[in-house]
């Protein structure tokens, strides 16, 4: 019986240490968009969201930001090897991608297809939520290999610039991670992955995609 009350409360730990990162990620994203790096931020600033830092008439209806991603493309893409270790070798290599929309576009499912010439065939999927509440999406990326979802991708676009934010493990530290997109209003938009260890004050690209828009 002892056994078994130890792994309930193990387990119940375990769901609010999920729940926390998740509100950790969102309020990253709010703060990082508001130009502020997030190593300046009081203990537990993420963790409670404040009113008169958000207030709702400056937020803007941003849930059909990500409609230029709807269709068919051809991706190239270039992964840098060893993230954060000084490494400057890159790959290069192509794919596909095709975004079809949910709910009017409020949500989007993106099924991504490549051969890399490391990690070999991958099939990924992005799952992209829109919060109504917050103003701000929620990207999700998930794998064939893996089967799983990973922590959200928190943010928004502003002035047709796209950033995102969450903390990840990285060769066993955690990592702030950035996405950030751009040209999303041409038939090339382009997309950016980087990782951060000092809190937003540098970063390092890891993660390049530009897209070209197959014509139907």
């Amino acid at each position: 019986m002892t056994i078994m009350k130890t792994l309930k409360t193990i387990s119940i730990l375990a769901g609010l240490g999920a729940v926390l990162i998740l509100l950790q990620s969102s309020r990253v994203a709010a703060h990082v968009a508001a130009g502020e790096p997030p190593d300046r931020a009081q203990p537990g600033q993420y963790l409670v969201a404040s009113p008169a830092q958000n207030p709702a008439a400056t937020l803007r209806d941003g849930s059909h930001d990500f409609d230029f991603e709807i269709g068919s493309w051809k991706i190239h893409l270039k992964k840098l090897m060893h993230p954060l270790t000084g490494s400057t070798t890159w790959v290069e290599f192509d794919g596909t991608s095709v975004t079809r929309k949910i709910w009017d576009g409020r949500s989007q499912i993106e099924e991504f297809e490549t051969d890399n010439p490391t990690s070999g065939h991958i099939e990924g999927l992005t799952l992209r939520l829109y919060n109504p509440v917050a103003h701000q999406w929620n990207l999700n990326w998930a794998t064939s290999k893996s089967g799983t979802i990973g922590v959200p991708t928190v943010g928004e676009f502003r002035n047709g610039r796209g950033e995102f934010y969450d903390y990840e493990p990285i060769n066993d530290r955690m990592v702030l991670v950035r996405f950030l997109w751009t040209n999303t209003t041409t038939d090339t938009p382009h997309f950016e992955q980087s990782f951060s260890e000092d809190g937003g004050k540098t970063w390092e690209v890891n993660w390049i995609t530009d897209q070209t828009r197959v014509k139907e």
